[in-house]
């Protein structure tokens, strides 16, 4: 029984629940540094996992960022997803809200995110692409169950292309207020609300 003293029981994690951790350790350590101040040793070492067993997860560091993106991407569309039955206009200020404050909270890997598809870096900007793809179907799909704008969604053509714009200008309002803007959460969230409403208008 003295041999067992001190013995620390550990439930292996399976294949899945091993990733969900990494991940995790990511999402937080790409949301309070930058991308470059980031070290995989220092991942592995925070999930106490071999830099070896991180690398047979994730093969490069951009490989491991692309996956973090991906994963708080999906976080955020179910964050944000509409709720059926209830006016788009009702909810535009809510999901705005949440969607900001996790902008606010991620300030290092949104702004890494965004930066990445400029840089042309081929795995990130395909998560970057089908992350915007995905925001567009669901604000889309929202607009046309909605009772006020489900009408318009089927006769304008432009509406894909405005929706997009939209989510352009939002994002270029967001990196804009991580710079040091001046204006509240709150102001930020009614220019961003106005500018959909507005292209929405007829």
């Amino acid at each position: 029984m003295a041999g067992k003293q001190g013995e620390r029981t550990r439930r292996r994690l399976s294949t899945g629940e091993r990733r969900e951790q990494l991940l995790s350790v990511g999402a937080r350590l790409f949301s309070e540094s930058p991308y470059d101040e980031v070290w995989i040793e220092q991942v592995a070492e925070i999930a106490g996992v071999s830099r070896g067993l991180l690398y047979h997860y994730f093969p490069t560091k951009r490989d491991f960022f692309a996956a973090v993106v991906e994963r708080e991407s999906g976080r955020m569309l179910a964050m944000t997803a509409a709720v059926p039955g209830i006016p788009v206009r009702e909810q535009l200020t809510a999901g705005l809200d949440t969607y900001l404050e996790y902008v606010s909270a991620h300030a290092h890997g949104y702004r890494a995110f965004h930066r990445a598809d400029a840089a042309g870096d081929q795995s990130v900007r395909k998560v970057y692409q089908r992350a915007l793809a995905a925001q567009e179907r669901q604000i889309l799909a929202a607009l046309a169950a909605d009772p006020e704008f489900g009408a318009q969604a089927e006769e304008r053509p432009d509406l894909q292309l405005a929706v997009r714009g939209w989510l352009a200008f939002t994002t270029a309002v967001c990196l804009e207020w991580l710079r040091g803007s001046d204006l509240s959460r709150e102001q930020v969230r009614d220019l961003c609300a106005r500018a959909l409403l507005g292209v929405l208008r007829p």
